[in-house]
This record gives structure tokens, C-alpha cells and sequence, in this order.
């Protein structure tokens, strides 16, 4: 009796077959694998090219930084305050910004989070599934400027 409950319950379903995975990275010719420090500097570039963004990193990230351009022939880092992981078709990013004095900052999360979405997704063929923003100062005008350059006489 339970042959028969078991064909019934089966005679009108098909065997299913394994599920394929559609991607622009992988075809029957091969695949394509994506480095996480291509991506991070995808996210890196794309995050800088929306105004209203100062930097990227923590302060100890970007005082680092600021000792490493004034070392001659070494060059500063895009992938600076940017976090990826990267699978076989997604990844997700985090990035740490800072932000310029006086701009929205919901609205600059919305603008940041969009343009680094659309600059993964074309360059890669990865899907993001999320982009974490934390925001963890403003830039004010003047407020950094090194005091030493300063002379105290004239």
C-alpha cells in the first residue's frame, strides 16, 4: 500500500533537474573569477565620484594614507576604507566614509550606494547584494589644515 501512495504522490511531477545558474561569468567555454581587490577598487572609485564624499577609511586608515603619499613612488589606495567579499556571483561591500560639513547624509548614502552598485555590477557581472555605509566623520573646511605649515611670524 505504500508503493502505491508513493507512485500517486509522484505521477504527476516530473524529475526535477539540476538547477543551472544563470551568470555572465561562467558559459560552457569557462569561467571567470573576480579578485576581491578588483572589486574593491570598483567600490573605492565609484564611492569617491559622488560629491559630497570627502575620504574613505577610518581615521588611523587615512592617517596611514596621508603618511604613505609622502613617500616618494608610493601611490595612495583606492581600495582605501572599502571592505568586499566576493563569491562565484555576488559579493557585498562595506565602506567607511567621511563626509563633506553641511550635505545630506541619507540622501548622500542613497546616491553612494547606487553608483557603486552600478559600477560593480557593469564592470564585473556580479551581483551586489549590499553595500553597508558607515559614516564615521565630517569633514569641516579649515579644521584639518597641518599647523605646522603655518608660520607663527610674518
Amino acid at each position: 500500500m505504500s508503493t502505491t501512495t508513493t507512485e500517486k504522490a509522484t505521477a504527476g511531477q516530473e524529475p526535477s533537474a539540476p538547477a543551472k545558474r544563470e551568470s555572465a561569468l561562467a558559459s560552457e567555454l569557462g569561467t571567470t573569477s573576480i579578485a576581491d581587490i578588483v572589486v574593491q577598487k570598483v567600490a573605492g572609485l565609484a564611492a569617491r565620484e559622488v560629491r559630497g564624499v570627502h575620504d574613505l577609511g577610518g581615521g588611523a586608515t587615512r592617517a596611514f594614507g596621508a603618511i604613505r603619499d609622502r613617500i616618494p613612488g608610493a601611490s595612495a589606495s583606492v581600495g582605501q576604507g572599502v571592505t568586499v567579499e566576493v563569491g562565484e556571483t555576488q559579493t557585498a561591500v562595506d565602506l567607511e566614509i567621511v563626509v563633506e560639513y553641511g550635505v545630506a547624509i541619507a540622501e548622500l548614502a542613497r546616491a553612494v550606494r547606487r553608483n557603486v552598485i552600478n559600477a560593480i555590477e557593469q564592470m564585473t557581472g556580479l551581483t551586489v547584494v549590499e553595500v553597508n555605509i558607515n559614516v564615521n566623520d565630517v569633514f569641516i573646511p579649515g579644521e584639518d589644515e597641518d599647523e605646522s605649515a603655518r608660520s607663527r611670524v610674518q
